[in-house]
Formats: structure tokens, sequence, C-alpha cells
């Protein structure tokens, strides 16, 4: 849940996708549309994929429990296209309803941002050291743009000791996908090729942190203050269990952009609480935090958190 939350900070719209020959909503698919509502994406498309499993009658059983369930949600009006993957029917229709209902964004002014969302090491084992490429990151321009040759800062970079030091680099190439770009703005995943050693890329090692011009990044938390909205019910459970409020020296999982933090509740105020967080992050702003608790062994979506003031 933490990862799907953390890729749909980076969309500007998406599919619901809803199988016609199972009885809806199933339990994923709750969780799904809630974390929809808490990433704030509300241009929507329903596909109702399978309708060549099923009778006509069952598919129209199928549509009613949809249109029940997207009742008061952020779907409501949301339209849903029944397809058959397997025969590429309506597919065109889906393409047309990307068109109108969610549209090339207008891109975002302002310093250049970048939030990772992967970062490896493209070397094979026992190339020659003249021979090494620097490490990639991955991810999605929020605003701004980059190109070719322009210097990077990421934060929070790398730990030593007690303490991140942000890392520099500059950018040596810009792919998406095959294709090779001297520049880079909003819109799409991309690839940045940097200088930087390797080994601290590899692996998905600096997931989440974020990347800019140097001397305009935000500045790096370790702790947060919160409005809390927490939801009736836990999300992902397969009870129907509900949520109660965060307790002081509760230990949380929070989820902002692409990265994922623990945190302690060390203050609870009348309409906020603070967070002591570990590892430190450094987010974009006007992100929300998704919040999450163990619940059963395992971690679940329980609410979110709009920042009331950084400390």
């Amino acid at each position: 849940m933490a990862t799907m939350l953390s890729g749909a900070s980076l969309m500007d719209g998406a599919c619901l996708l809803i199988a016609a020959d199972e009885e809806c909503p199933q339990p994923q698919t709750r969780e799904h549309l809630e974390a929809l509502h808490i990433a704030g994406i509300e241009k929507l498309i329903i596909l109702q994929n399978k309708i060549d499993a099923v009778s006509r009658e069952q598919a129209m059983e199928n549509y009613r429990q949809i249109k029940e369930f997207i009742k008061s949600t952020i779907a409501e009006n949301a339209p849903i296209l029944p397809i058959s993957a397997v025969f590429g029917a309506n597919i065109g229709l889906i393409l047309k309803a990307f068109e109108e209902i969610i549209p090339s964004p207008e891109l975002s002014e302002g310093d250049f941002q970048f939030l990772i969302a992967r970062s490896f090491d493209i070397n094979r084992p026992g190339k020659e050291i003249n021979d090494l490429k620097g490490g990639v990151i991955g991810g999605s321009v929020l605003k701004g743009n980059i190109k070719i040759g322009d210097l990077i800062e990421i934060r929070p970079g790398l730990r030593v000791k007690d303490k991140y030091i942000p890392l520099k680099s500059t950018v040596v190439s810009i792919n998406q996908g095959n294709n090779q770009f001297d520049n880079a703005k909003p819109g799409g995943l991309i690839g940045l090729g940097t200088k930087l050693d390797p080994a601290l890329t590899k692996g998905d090692h600096l997931i989440g942190h974020l990347v800019g011009k140097p001397g305009t990044l935000p500045d790096v938390l370790d702790e947060v203050e919160l409005k809390v909205n927490l939801l009736d019910r836990v999300i992902g459970s397969e009870q129907m269990l509900r949520v109660h409020s965060v307790k002081h020296n509760e230990k949380l999982l929070l989820v902002v952009g692409t990265e994922k933090t623990g945190g302690i509740v060390t203050k609870i105020l009348k309409d906020s609480v603070v967070i002591k967080l570990n590892p430190p992050i450094c987010p974009p702003e006007n992100f929300i935090y998704a919040i999450s608790r163990i619940i059963n062994r395992r971690y679940r979506l329980i609410g979110y958190g709009e920042v009331i003031n950084h400390h």
C-alpha cells in the first residue's frame, strides 16, 4: 500500500480497474480508491474489464454494484467503460476518455525539483574501471526543467554518523525509455544519468530523495507537525476494523511522495500531532503524508496528515 501511494504521488489521473466476473468492491479495490482520495487524484476513469467472461445480465449487475460502490466518493462522476482486454474491445474509448478527463497538465514553472522513484547501477559485474558509468536516478520532474551538464543536489543525501550530507553531481544523460534528450520538464518518468558513485544509487538506495539545483531545495526534516485526518475504517484489512486515535509514543509508517519513513508520536496537541521522523526526509511542498500503523502484524493505512508547521 505504501508503494502504491508513493507511485500515485507522481500521477495526474488514474484508471480504477474492476473485474466484471467478481463481486464489487473487492478489499483491494476499496483500498485503491481510498489511496487515490488520499493522494488527491480526482481525475478518474473506471474500467469494467472481463466483460467477455460474463453474461450481459451479470455485466449489468456488476455495473450496478460499481455505481453503488462509488456513490459519494471522488469517483462518483467517473465514466464506467466496459472493456475486454483479451479481445481489445473498447480500448479506443479509454484513449478518448484519457484525452477528455486526464488531459496533459499545465507545466509547472519555478525551481527545478525531481522526485526519485528508482535508483540503480547500470554497470555489469567485471566492467573495467575506466568504462564505469555513474549512478542513474529515475523519477518525475515536479517543476522547472533540467538539461545535460547542469549541477544537481540530492537531499537528504548520504548518512555520515548522525548527520545527512547532501549529494552533489552533474547530469550527463537524460533518457525516457529508449529515447535520449538534451533537457527534461514535467510529464512522464525519466532517468537522469549522473557522475555519482554507482554504489550510492544501486538497489533503489536513493528512492524518496528530492533533487534540485544546488541551494534551492527545502529543508531536511526530522520532525513534522501534522493535522491528522483518520479514516472511519482500516484500509486493506479483511475485517472492517474501526480506526482509533493515534497515541503518544506510537510507532507509525509515513509515506510522503516516494519516501517511506518511520515516525514516533511525541506530542498530541489540540488540532495536530508532532511526529519524530527516522530517517529524516526532504519532502516536496504541499504533499500529504499517508499514515499507517501495525494491525495484525502488518502496516495498514489509517489516514493522512497535512503539514501545519515544519520544525
